[in-house]
């Protein structure tokens, strides 16, 4: 078997968790990063 249920184990219980909460703070800090932006940069793109 190329992978065995002990290294399986350590990715669920290690790697996942930190790769989850890692992505979850990379999109935190991208939406967050407009309270730095310029007042004009704040308003939605114009539709037309």
């Amino acid at each position: 078997m190329l992978i065995n249920s002990k290294s399986l184990g350590f990715i669920r219980t290690k790697i996942l968790p930190f790769a989850i909460v890692s992505l979850f703070g990379i999109a935190f800090l991208a939406v967050s990063a407009r309270i730095w932006l310029p007042g004009d940069m704040l308003s939605p793109a114009p539709v037309n």
